[in-house]
């Protein structure tokens, strides 16, 4: 009796590593990489981005400050 139990115990301790430890542990891999690549990604456009010249940008801003906007009231 006792090594039916030990065989079932083995069993039992066996599905859980492989059907729950091992690939809990491989998700949490793939998506820890995934979010290291994507951080990095950020960063480089981040550094792309202060990098351009001044001149690239526009300068002529689509509304002027103190333009006045006319709107009526719904009630």
């Amino acid at each position: 009796m006792k090594y039916v139990f030990y065989a079932i115990l083995l069993y039992l301790l066996y599905q859980f590593i492989f059907k729950l430890v091992i690939p809990v542990y491989l998700t949490t891999k793939k998506v820890k990489k995934g979010f290291r690549e994507m951080q990095e990604k950020m960063q480089e456009q981040m550094q792309q981005q202060y990098n351009k010249p001044q001149a690239e940008q526009p300068e002529n801003p689509k509304h002027k400050a103190g333009d006045y906007i006319e709107f009526e009231e719904v009630k």
